[in-house]
């Protein structure tokens, strides 16, 4: 941690995201007691309660033939602080999703930029498609650490100095970089959710491979780890089919 500068706030660099659970209306009767309702009509809360012991056969059977709409009847909502890159990835996901992110319009931004963790693979080798990464050298993680600080201390020097002067917040953003750190609201549902993690994470028991950036499963990888203690019969259906959405 250091200053740019008398009274300027203190440059800071992080290389994990954080993510939590701030709201949540999500339990697996939800996902038992919408699917009942096709056949059990206005009685289908009342069947939840004496079927509790048939609710992993049903969730397994409805994620299995991709009956998708239960899983809909939930509510989760995320507290999410990550790179504006991350954001700008999560952001493609618009179904079932609601967002609200920080505003540097409104807000001056504080300088916490990304620098990724000693165990970031930073190489990219092979074509479209069919890309591996690997570790690097202690050359090129020395290129990276100090390439991002310095462009990071430089670029918030440079929006500090358009505030001073007078400069709108909207217009001294635009030197800012996308590693610098931004939060947002995130709600979603278990159907929502489950198409996230299956562009987002990298699972072996997944049917359809993935290959998402770091950074961005590092996100999905602690909501999964929340949606799993709330609704643990749905998540581990998820996972027995392939980890493909219904």
């Amino acid at each position: 941690m250091a200053a740019d500068g008398k009274g300027a706030l203190p440059v800071r660099f992080e290389s994990d995201v954080t993510v939590e659970l701030v709201r949540h209306s999500a339990a697996d009767s939800d996902v038992v007691w919408a699917a009942r309702v096709s056949t059990a009509g206005e009685q289908s809360l009342e069947a939840v309660h004496q079927d509790a012991g048939r609710s992993a056969g049903l969730i397994n059977y409805l994620m299995r033939d991709r009956h998708g709409s239960p899983f809909e009847h939930n509510s989760m909502t995320f507290f999410i602080s990550a790179p504006i890159f991350v954001f700008r990835e999560f952001h493609r996901h618009r179904v079932g999703w609601s967002y609200n992110e920080e505003s540097a319009r409104y807000r001056e931004l504080s300088p916490v930029f990304y620098l990724p963790a000693g165990e970031r693979k930073l190489v990219q080798r092979g074509k479209p498609g069919r890309y591996e990464f690997v570790d690097g050298d202690e050359g090129q993680r020395k290129l990276v650490a100090e390439a991002m600080e310095h462009s990071y201390r430089t670029s918030y020097t440079a929006y500090q100095e358009m505030l001073a002067a007078g400069v709108a917040r909207e217009v001294a953003r635009a030197v800012l970089p996308v590693g610098l750190f931004s939060s947002m609201y995130a709600t979603c549902n278990a159907r929502s959710l489950m198409h996230f993690l299956s562009l987002r994470t990298k699972d072996e028991r997944a049917k359809v491979p993935s290959f998402p950036q770091r950074e961005i499963e590092m996100v999905a990888e602690k909501m999964e780890a929340h949606w799993a203690g709330l609704m643990p019969l749905t998540h581990a259906a998820f996972n027995a089919a392939g980890r493909v959405a219904p």
